[in-house]
């Protein structure tokens, strides 16, 4: 049913705050889920995502940080958002709705050609350097959280669990925050995570895209430590800038990984054809230089 044929089948649905008539139900996560909506007052589609009642209170304080975070950003493979109520027991955000699968059901089809996962790289990439410069870490980088619209882009969702860098921690004891197929080693072992995080799942999500399967598979805990017992396995058979990008970007060590404007410059590079701009200047970026300013 399109949303048209809604607009006169659920006329009488309750609207949310008197503007918002909610259509079929896209998507769910832990403590949210994701509607079709019309907002009735600009005729035009958009989705709802609503806090799921009886959540715990972490969950409450995440939904809203997201909010709040999502609000002050801006760029084009980012969801916008166009308004929030964060009163009540089912808190909602509005936002862009964008029409197309994710990529885990294109994944689910079989591996995608070198060239759009390039594409896809680039500018998943190029979202999280400019994420990064709001000192924002994602920390849930995975197929189910890209959206490909009508025209092939992408888009990156969910900042459930995104944090800004030097904030208060949120994490319950023993809690793995993320998703335990795409976490860096860090985050398994570490309180304290950076971008390069991101970087690694977004190495491993790239890695899929090219061979069709998780590279880490098991229960959570087996697929989390996974990781920590062995690197991911980058086939030969992979073109060689996409094995020396891989094997980069997902370095075992944090500091060994490629930031993200030079991961973008890269899978640009790789988009064109111009792959020796893998060998120069270095894939791996200088240490950076911290002062008592940082």
């Amino acid at each position: 049913m399109s949303l048209d044929d809604r607009r006169t089948t659920a006329t009488d649905t309750p609207l949310l705050c008197d503007r918002y008539r909610l259509g079929a139900l896209l998507g769910r996560g832990g403590a949210s889920r994701v509607y079709e909506a019309l907002d009735v007052m600009l005729g035009r589609p958009v989705a709802v995502k609503r806090f799921q009642p009886g959540g715990n209170a972490v969950g409450r304080y995440r939904f809203a940080a997201e909010a709040r975070m999502l609000a002050g950003l801006s760029h084009p493979a980012l969801v916008t958002i166009h308004d929030v109520c964060l009163d009540g027991d089912e808190p909602f955000l509005i936002m862009r709705l964008v029409n197309g699968p994710t990529l885990r059901d294109l994944l689910d089809r079989g591996p995608l050609e070198p060239a759009p996962v390039a594409r896809i790289g680039a500018r998943l990439a190029d979202a999280l350097a400019y994420v990064h410069a709001q000192n924002i870490i994602h920390r849930d980088i995975k197929p189910s959280n890209v959206l490909v619209d009508e025209s092939g882009d992408c888009h990156l969702t969910d900042f459930g669990v995104a944090r800004a860098l030097n904030s208060a921690h949120l994490t319950i004891s023993g809690e793995l925050v993320g998703t335990a197929a795409y976490l860096a080693p860090e985050q398994i072992t570490d309180l304290d995570v950076g971008p390069a995080a991101d970087i690694y799942a977004l190495g491993l999500l790239l890695l899929e895209c090219l061979t069709g399967r998780t590279e880490y598979t098991g229960t959570t805990i087996e697929t989390a430590l996974a990781r920590l017992n062995r690197p991911p396995h980058i086939p030969d058979t992979l073109p060689s800038p996409w094995h020396t990008l891989l094997t980069a970007m997902t370095a075992h060590d944090p500091t060994a990984r490629p930031d993200a404007n030079r991961c973008t410059t890269m899978l640009t590079a790789i988009t064109q054809g111009h792959t020796t701009a893998l060998d120069t200047p270095p894939l791996i970026p200088a240490p950076r230089r911290t002062t008592d300013h940082d």
